[in-house]
């Protein structure tokens, strides 16, 4: 999560507001003196901005809050729901860094493991070498390992409109895409920098999976969505479709924010892999974060380790697939956020996981998530300026 987001399609630039003329607010009624009126208004605000449609989900304490606005389908104008499933993006690598955090705790794995030692020889070539990057530096994107999403003629092919949609249904194997990282130089040597790098997730997924000898969606399944009895959260794998209740997802498809807006709901998400292919809800997601900030899912020692930050700028950090996030107001959040096409989302919660929030914007080329954020655990809309980015594509 970065709490000003940068979330364009692959070559494009920073996202930038559209005018309200796409789709007129139409919010969910919500109780006056709820205490979330700063929320809805920020999730209307993104309405405003462009985006189609919102759905939000807070926890607090006992009492949950949902709200909705603008419309989950454009063609029908059908509203969006509080319950509504959706590609979450990158929320998939808190999954992803958990189960190996959970496999390091039953002695099958270490973080100071290389990644050689489990995929030899794969991270290799242009200054590459899988020998001198560790699980961790995978997990918290110091690795230094090219980012396979900013290739250039990958952009081309799965996030400009004439390539979407004719790759759109392709389906991609993990070795394919760190294939094509190793095709560009590393960013930097391994441990001497930051850089967010969807490569590295790949990675983390092709570990577990090499260190268990089963998909690591199935690790997921078993060992978090199960347990937690996540009802609204999968796995994808090859599935082009988002189980219902779902919207519509809508992007410009372009290196600009304005021109015409397309369906891009259906698409083979093995692109994203293990780095950003899950699908969930907004009630889901609250309670995974909360569960796992908890230490429900991780003994204490692997709790720490996650929450062990690298500094991003002066109010972001990042852990082991996880984000920490100092607001205005001094509260301090802890997620991640995601994006794929059309689909942009939020999951953060206090670190006492008493108070989570979790929401989804059905458009990918606008919307303020920094001032939703700010509005629930702050009270205002006013995000202040950030300078993180998760990267214009599979955030």
């Amino acid at each position: 999560m970065s709490v000003r987001t940068t979330r364009a399609v692959l070559v494009a630039a920073t996202a930038v507001a559209l005018s309200a003329a796409l789709v007129a607010p139409a919010l969910a009624a919500v109780p006056a003196g709820s205490g979330h009126e700063a929320t809805r208004k920020a999730a209307e605000a993104a309405v405003g901005a462009g985006v189609p449609g919102v759905t939000v989900t807070a926890r607090d304490g006992h009492a949950t809050w949902s709200a909705t606005a603008g419309v989950g389908n454009l063609a029908t104008g059908a509203p969006r729901s509080a319950d509504d499933r959706y590609r979450v993006g990158s929320i998939t690598k808190t999954f992803v860094a958990t189960v190996l955090l959970q496999l390091e705790a039953e002695g099958r794995l270490s973080l100071d493991d290389s990644v050689d030692k489990w995929l030899p020889g794969l991270v290799r070539g242009n200054g590459h070498d899988g020998r001198e990057v560790t699980l961790r530096q995978l997990l918290n994107h110091t690795s230094g390992i090219f980012n396979y999403t900013a290739d250039e003629g990958f952009g081309r092919t799965y996030f400009l409109k004439d390539g979407f949609f004719e790759h759109r249904y392709d389906t991609k194997k993990p070795a394919e895409l760190v294939a094509l990282a190793m095709t560009h130089a590393p960013d930097f040597a391994p441990g001497t920098s930051w850089n967010y790098s969807n490569t590295n997730y790949v990675l983390a997924g092709m570990v577990i999976e090499k260190a268990t000898g089963r998909p690591y969606g199935a690790e997921v399944r078993d060992r978090i969505i199960k347990p937690l009895h996540l009802t609204g959260t999968s796995v994808p794998g090859t599935r082009v479709s988002v189980p219902g209740p779902s919207s519509r997802a809508y992007s410009k498809l372009a290196e600009t924010a304005t021109g015409p807006t397309y369906d891009v709901t259906r698409i083979n998400p093995s692109i994203a892999y293990s780095a950003g292919e899950m699908i969930s809800d907004s009630t889901d997601l609250g309670r995974f974060y909360a569960a796992l900030l908890r230490g429900k899912l991780l003994p204490r020692k692997q709790l720490a380790e996650m929450t062990r930050t690298v500094a991003v700028d002066e109010r972001n950090g990042y852990g082991l697939g996880l984000m920490k996030s100092e607001l205005s107001c001094g509260v301090t959040v802890w997620g991640h956020g995601g994006g794929i096409h059309g689909s942009v989302s939020e999951a953060v919660t206090t670190k006492d996981g008493r108070h989570s929030l979790a929401f989804n914007l059905n458009g990918d080329w606008s919307g303020d998530t920094a001032a939703v954020i700010e509005a629930e655990f702050c009270g205002t809309d006013k995000a202040p300026e950030r300078t993180v980015s998760r990267g214009p594509d599979l955030t």
